[in-house]
């Protein structure tokens, strides 16, 4: 699925979105963070997200072309022109605390351009979950929802933006955990933590597959 109307320049913001379905289950809270990320400094037009939900409500389901349970990838231009696509979703190859920390580094520059993270990682430790995001920051749809699952079950939070900078040293306590757009929840494969720390996590990669299965 491409808008071909038009050609489009030199791309600026590109989300990589989780399909279930070919639905975008978690769709309000990513255009909530859709329209707060920024190109050339400025706030994204209320017609090129008037344009996003539209395609993705009324074009996606009914496109036999788009990957049912892939990635949904939106391409906003210097000119602020968008196009869509969809791709095929493949499972992180290296899910290490290391990587993990280095992806959620890169993901915080682009929140200083773009205003928007779309990954964090998190450590799950004593009962409470931080988040490697400022306070300032705000929530991409997947941490967004990790914020809310976290409240409704009374789970403390708190953010630290030095976390996955602390992580590729080494000093992280916990179960160390990617939150992305893209792949949901992410544990690190070589991070021992508590049970109860184990706990939260499964709880929480547990909620965001009941929630891709609501809509397949």
């Amino acid at each position: 699925m491409t808008d071909t109307t038009f050609q489009l320049g030199k791309p600026a913001l590109v989300c990589r979105w989780r399909l279930a379905g070919r639905h975008v289950p978690l769709l309000n809270r990513h255009m909530r963070a859709l329209s707060q990320r920024r190109v050339n400094g400025e706030a994204l037009s209320t017609n090129l997200l008037g344009w996003v939900k539209q395609h993705i409500e009324w074009s996606l389901a009914e496109d036999p072309a788009a990957v049912a349970d892939g990635v949904l990838m939106i391409v906003v231009d210097e000119a602020g022109q968008a196009a869509m696509s969809t791709g095929a979703y493949e499972p992180l190859a290296d899910a290490s605390l290391e990587d993990l920390a280095l992806r959620a580094q890169t993901a915080q520059v682009e929140a200083s351009e773009l205003g928007v993270a779309p990954e964090v990682l998190c450590t799950a430790e004593d009962g409470g979950i931080t988040i490697g995001l400022s306070t300032d920051v705000p929530a991409a749809g997947a941490t967004s929802l990790v914020e809310h699952l976290a409240q409704t079950r009374g789970i403390a939070l708190k953010r630290d933006p030095a976390l996955p900078f602390r992580a590729v040293s080494g000093l992280v306590g916990g179960e160390a955990f990617l939150v992305s757009d893209e792949y949901g929840i992410v544990a690190a494969t070589n991070a021992g933590c508590a049970q109860e720390d184990a706990g939260t996590v499964a709880f929480l990669s547990a909620a965001f597959e009941k929630l891709y299965d609501a809509v397949r």
